[in-house]
């Protein structure tokens, strides 16, 4: 993530509405990848203020963040939309007549804010159809009976279908989520952990469809049976050794879950490295399409995050391993994402 700051000259953060430093409000501009600040020009509309009092740039508040205070984003005052690039995204929100569910949509909103600037970051299209997906990229936040009763649904996986991102409300409760990890068993489980791994479902066919035998070689046939795969893995586990082929027990599951978790990972490690850089905590990579380079840098800067968390007696930040195959697993993103 790189560094944001106020006209004032305040750090700010991709979180913020205000700044803490001088009270001016701000606004995300997911379009343009940038925290602007803004000056009241009447009601209903905000000029983007700069050093230049010519820049005339006029913008608008999402209408989630204007009725529910759930976004911090703006739309350029031409947009036809009401709702920002990544709200707009939503097929489904939480019900808003549980007082509980504004909280976590909040935090929902937060953890796709990230994953949105990430995407947009990597040239990758939100909106725009992909492969079979006529809608393009969108999310339904759903419960099930454990957190709503009047719902249908006795339970809500978190997963991808058709170009569909459900994510479970509960996955924003913190309780509820440290539970659902330690009951699985797993390492790391968060909102954006979930979010990136299942939008690497949505572009398999956008990005791992253009070398199939390169995909095969590495991950495996994406045509094998995605249903007896889950359930031999959830019924045996992971197959003894997957440690060294895999970044984690689910992604030995089946290769297109193996796609879905390096997918995820990649975007772990290229977002914590440009934050790592834009806060001198590392020097500028040579060149950010070496991924040899940012792969050698990962590997050290991942062990001192650890270390870092320790000292603090907190879990392992990034409890993963990259071996040499998860390594040529994560070229592998790398080419299919600079090179699509």
């Amino acid at each position: 993530m790189k560094r944001f700051y106020c006209l004032c000259g305040g750090e700010v953060f991709l979180e913020n509405n205000l700044c803490t430093r001088c009270g001016r409000e701000l606004g995300y501009a997911p379009d343009r990848g940038e925290m602007v600040s803004l000056e009241p020009v009447d009601d209903h509309l905000w000029r983007v203020a700069t050093a230049d009092p010519a820049d005339g740039r006029t913008v608008r508040l999402c209408t989630n963040r204007q009725q529910h205070g759930v976004c911090n984003a703006v739309i350029e005052d031409e947009d036809p939309h009401t709702f920002c690039l990544a709200c707009r995204l939503n097929r489904t929100i939480p019900d808003l007549s549980k007082p509980e569910n504004l909280l976590r949509w909040q935090r929902l909103e937060a953890a796709k804010r990230r994953l949105i600037f990430s995407l947009l970051s990597l040239g990758l299209p939100l909106e725009a159809p992909v492969g079979g997906y006529p809608r393009g990229l969108c999310f339904d936040f759903l419960e099930d009976k454990r957190s709503n009763h009047l719902v249908e649904e006795e339970f809500v996986t978190t997963g991808h279908l058709g170009g569909v991102i459900t994510i479970n409300v509960l996955e924003a409760d913190d309780i509820q989520r440290v539970w659902q990890r330690e009951l699985s068993s797993e390492r790391y489980r968060t909102l954006l952990g979930h979010l990136r791994h299942e939008s690497g479902h949505y572009y398999f066919e956008l990005l791992a469809q253009q070398d199939n035998e390169g995909f095969a070689a590495l991950f495996g046939d994406p045509a094998l049976s995605y249903g007896e795969a889950l359930r031999a893995y959830y019924e045996n586990g992971a197959a003894a050794g997957w440690e060294q082929n895999h970044i984690s027990a689910y992604a030995s599951s089946h290769p297109l879950e193996d796609w879905a978790e390096c997918f995820a990972h990649y975007l772990h490690m290229t977002d914590t490295l440009e934050t790592a850089v834009e806060r001198q905590v590392i020097p500028p990579l040579r060149d950010d399409n070496d991924i040899d380079d940012m792969l050698k840098i990962w590997d050290g800067l991942s062990v001192t995050i650890n270390e870092l968390n320790r000292g603090l007696g907190l879990r392992d930040a990034y409890p993963f391993v990259v071996t040499p195959t998860v390594a040529d697993k994560l070229r592998f993103v790398h080419r299919a994402i600079r090179d699509r």
